[in-house]
């Protein structure tokens, strides 16, 4: 954020290792040491005025001490052992913004000030009050500016660290410097930048790109864009960021792709509204069955849909139904629930004519059947046409496979089926 409001009313927190070092800016006099103490201005960072007039005030009193002698290596020593004892500062380490107008320094929008006391140098409200040396110098333009440089401090000193130790890679087994190596953020585990290379892009090219995980068993640690980009090549990553963007863009309910298979952009989705409109084809569907859209009209229904549409309202509760008849039509469904059984009936009770395909359904007498529609005799036990002229040689023939099945399971007076030969 940029205002200061914003800021006070946010929160926080973050663990760092490193803060950025305090500069000490010195000029030697030259009656140094026997009568004058060093010229000096002290800036940093992450300290306010208030908190660098203290200890500008502490060197002056360590001169005091120590007049007449060299005096720079004891305030060295002290700004870097002593300074967060003297100040009182401990963890957490509390930043907040100071009224315009007071003390001096770049700072544009006021001081830094932490929330503890100053210890050594005074911790009450009337010290804050005094004014700040000229000496002490708060480096920095803003609190979100300086968040943001103690942050990248202490990532650019992590780094450095971990750049000049060896670490032995899980993968290949070879120690290697810390330059040459890649540590997963959340688990820390660390592995050399060849293994991963090679890991990241078998898992891209595969399409996987949301298993760019640490190589190491039960761990969930996720590899950064950042370090993927790092390891992979400028196609690898193109694709590895086109199928994060689309994997994305399915979790969202309100996203649909154009249905035109030269297209497919990404389109926004109206809150109640079934119509979708492209932007870059500018091809208005419907959001539900991706034909073109048809207004208040129901979806039309493919036939190789209707048992898949059968079965899906068979299995559904209340309010699925309601949403299926809306979506289709209550006259789709019934017809398309009428059509199956239709057809499961059929499939039972039926055989197809293998001329046309006609549906038949045998009552009663011989094995030697007339298709109802193309008049084509055929054998019903073997599904075999028939001669025209002699449809029975079939029957008479010994090498047929029919051969004295002419009346077999036919259905006699008694209510019962007829196995025996002629």
């Amino acid at each position: 954020g940029s205002s200061t409001e914003s800021l006070q009313g946010s929160g926080f927190e973050y663990s760092v290792c490193f803060l950025p070092p305090l500069v000490l800016n010195f000029e030697l006099p030259p009656d140094y040491p026997s009568t004058s103490p060093p010229v000096f201005t002290l800036s940093g960072k992450w300290l306010s005025q208030a908190q660098l007039s203290a200890l500008c005030k502490h060197l002056d009193n360590v001169w005091e001490e120590n007049r007449g002698c060299v005096v720079l290596f004891a305030w060295m020593q002290f700004l870097k052992e002593e300074t967060l004892n003297y100040l009182n500062i401990s963890s957490p380490y509390e930043l907040k913004m100071c009224p315009q107008g007071k003390g001096q320094g770049r700072t544009a929008a006021g001081p830094l000030e932490a929330g503890k006391d100053y210890g050594g140098a005074s911790g009450s409200a009337t010290a804050e009050e005094e004014i700040v040396d000229a000496r002490a110098v708060q480096d920095v333009e803003s609190l979100s500016s300086l968040i943001r440089e103690i942050l990248d401090f202490d990532q650019a000193q992590r780094r450095k660290c971990f750049n000049s130790k060896m670490y032995l890679c899980s993968i290949c087994f070879c120690e290697k410097l810390g330059s040459e190596c890649m540590h997963f953020t959340e688990c820390s585990h660390v592995y050399c930048k060849a293994c991963l290379k090679d890991y990241f892009e078998i898992q891209i090219r595969d399409g996987q790109v949301h298993c760019l995980n640490c190589p190491e068993p039960k761990c969930s640690s996720v590899a950064t864009p950042g370090q993927v980009k790092e390891l992979v090549g400028e196609e690898l990553f193109a694709r590895y960021d086109r199928l994060l963007l689309q994997s994305s863009l399915d979790l969202m309910a309100d996203v649909v792709y154009c249905p035109r298979p030269g297209c497919q952009t990404p389109v926004m989705q109206e809150p109640g509204c079934t119509m979708g409109i492209c932007s870059c084809c500018n091809y208005a569907f419907c959001t539900l069955c991706k034909m073109t859209y048809h207004g208040v009209s129901p979806c039309k229904v493919t036939a190789e849909k209707l048992m898949d549409l059968r079965n899906e309202y068979l299995e559904a509760d209340e309010t699925t139904k309601r949403f299926l008849e809306q979506r289709y039509g209550k006259r789709v469904i019934q017809k398309a629930l009428e059509e199956m059984e239709s057809k499961e009936w059929l499939e039972k009770n039926s055989k197809s004519c293998p001329c046309c395909g006609t549906h038949i359904e045998k009552l009663d007498g011989c094995n030697k059947m007339t298709c109802t529609g193309c008049m084509q005799y055929f054998c019903w036990l073997c599904m075999g046409s028939l001669s025209r002229a002699n449809p029975y040689r079939h029957f008479n023939d010994p090498s047929s496979p029919c051969f004295n099945r002419l009346f077999q399971a036919m259905h006699i007076d008694n209510g019962e089926f007829w196995e025996g030969e002629d």
